[in-house]
Parts: structure tokens; sequence; C-alpha cells
């Protein structure tokens, strides 16, 4: 790793924040961990049945605990949830206590990649392109404004942005 910093993944479901940041983990021989992840193994309990018992309320509530212990940590890869720019809270810690990079998609591409996805609850309503619009109008401007970076993943491989935030590493 170029520094002791960590380096936290934001932005949209799909936009490939566990994969890539599992890969750059790899890669620089450090700790990754994925917010939700983290989440299900704490609780026992998957993502859906968090949403469907405690609301997405519940589930933000568990996921600020998360951020807060995990962006504690010295020189590792973390992958975010793709709401937890919602709260201001995770966006002040991700801001102060590491890189931040925002992986940007477009909708369509969002699309293609979470069109299988039967575990993200706020995607199995019927107008998945509207809702993955939606997504994106009222959290885009969050991700850009926690962002140290922002990289666009098209359909660029894993490999490429991969290398891509290698280079823009301070």
């Amino acid at each position: 790793m170029k520094s002791k910093i960590s380096i936290f993944f934001v932005g949209p479901m799909g936009a490939g924040k566990t994969t890539i940041g599992r890969t750059l983990s790899e890669q620089l021989h450090t700790d990754f961990f994925d917010t939700d992840q983290e989440i299900e193994h704490r609780t026992g309990a998957d993502i859906p049945w968090i949403f469907d018992v405690e609301g997405e309320s519940g589930f933000r509530d568990r996921e600020v605990a998360v951020i807060d212990e995990l962006t504690q940590m010295q020189g590792v890869v973390l992958a975010t949830g793709g709401g937890a720019v919602l709260r201001d809270e995770n966006r002040k810690h991700l801001a102060s206590r590491g890189f931040v990079v925002y992986l940007k998609a477009s909708v369509d591409d969002l699309l293609i990649r979470t069109s299988r996805d039967k575990r993200r609850p706020l995607l199995q309503k019927t107008d998945r392109r509207k809702v993955l619009g939606d997504i994106m109008s009222a959290r885009g401007p969050l991700y850009e404004e926690v962002a140290d970076v922002i990289i666009v993943t098209g359909r660029n491989s894993v490999k490429d942005v991969v290398a891509e935030v290698l280079r823009q590493l301070p």
C-alpha cells in the first residue's frame, strides 16, 4: 500500500464496490470488509430479513455502528452499502478517516449488474429502472460530496478499475 490510509468504497448497489474492494485488498495484502456482510455476520440474519423486521431505519442504525467501528481501523479496504451515505455521521466518518472512492455507474449498467439479484430489498419492486434512477438522483450528490476521487466503472474490467484506484491513491 502506498500508505497506511484506509480506502473506502461508496456508490450504488451493483457498482462493484465489493468485487473491486476485495480484489484491491488482495493486491495490497490488507484486510477487506464489506459493511453489509459485517452486519449479516454480527446479527446472524440476512439484510432482507433485517429490512423486513426492523425496517430500513433499523438497518441504517446498525450500519452507522459498523461504519463507525470499521473506519477507525488503519490500512483497511472497506466496501459500504449503497445507502451508507444517507446518514450524515457515515459521510463524516468516511470523509475524515480514509480515502473515499466513488464507483460511479450508469443506471443501464446497474440494471444489468443487478438483474438477477433477489437479495436487495430496495430492488424488489417492479420498475427496477425507476428505482435505480431515483436512488441515483437522491444519492449521487452525496456520493460526490464524500468522494476523494470518482471512478466511472462503465464496462471496464475489475483489473482496470483496480489499476485506476491504485493510480489515484495519495
